[in-house]
Parts: structure tokens; sequence; C-alpha cells
């Protein structure tokens, strides 16, 4: 298990590469997220640890989820869905952008399937194969060359 000097680090490190990634000087990220200059600084070079708050105002001043930040400064234990976030924030082998784009369209996938979640566990193209009954009207018909209905 890391210790809070690796896990403030760690935070901070991937703090500064979503910064450089986004191109955003370190006064500007500041500004955005209501955090000072020195504070941000100490932030990235690992002297200080951030509050959740914080890194929820830096998660969305950087356009990713705030659990991804959750996650990286061990903040946010792997469940409810959530190894998939920690699984991607955890590969050295993406670059912070993969890792940023990812974590949004994961986190989108989540969204609309919580959204569009209904009563029954049946897949929606099955909806669509399964035969419907005369008096719903909306069930197609197919008949062979020749037969009457």
């Amino acid at each position: 298990m890391p210790s809070p000097a690796e896990i403030s680090r760690d935070i901070g490190t991937f703090i500064r590469d979503l910064r450089n990634h986004a191109r955003i000087s370190l006064r500007e990220l500041a500004d955005r997220a209501g955090v000072s200059n020195p504070y941000l600084s100490q932030i990235e070079r690992g002297l200080r640890k951030p509050s959740a708050e914080v890194l929820a105002q830096l998660a969305d001043a950087l356009r990713v989820t705030p659990a991804l930040m959750y996650l990286r400064a061990g903040l946010l234990h792997d469940h409810q869905g959530h190894s998939v976030l920690g699984a991607i924030a955890a590969d050295p082998d993406l670059t912070a952008a993969q890792k940023q784009s990812l974590t949004q369209i994961y986190e989108t996938f989540r969204r609309e399937n919580a959204r569009s979640a209904t009563p029954t566990d049946a897949p929606a193209e099955l909806e669509h194969d399964q035969p419907e009954s005369a008096s719903s009207g909306r069930g197609r018909t197919t008949q062979k060359k020749g037969q009457k209905s």
C-alpha cells in the first residue's frame, strides 16, 4: 500500500500531467479551480494533499470526473464499477489524454445506462426480436407469396 507521501506525489503528478496536456498554465488552472497558485504548485509537487473539495474543483477545471481524482488520491476505493476508473488511472501505458478520454466515455456510458434502466433486465436488442401479440398493433407480420391473411 502506498504511503501518504507517495499518494500526494502521485495525485500531484497526475494533476500536472492533465494540466500540461490541456495546455493550461498553473495560474490559469488555479484561477479556474478557485485555489491559489502556491497551493496548486505545492499539490503538483506532492507537498500538500488536497481535500476532496479541492480535488472536485480541479476535476471540474480539468474536465475529468471527480471519481477519477478521488481514486488517484486514494479517497475512493474500487467498488461499484469504479475499478474500471482505477484501472484506467493506474495504467502506465496510457497518456493523460487517453486516460481522460476513456474516463469520460466510461462515465457517459454509466450515466446513459442508469437513465435508460428499466424494471426488466431484457437487453433492448432482444425486445425487437420477440414476437408481439396481434392486439398491440406494433408487431410486423410477414406473408409468403400467395398466402392470404
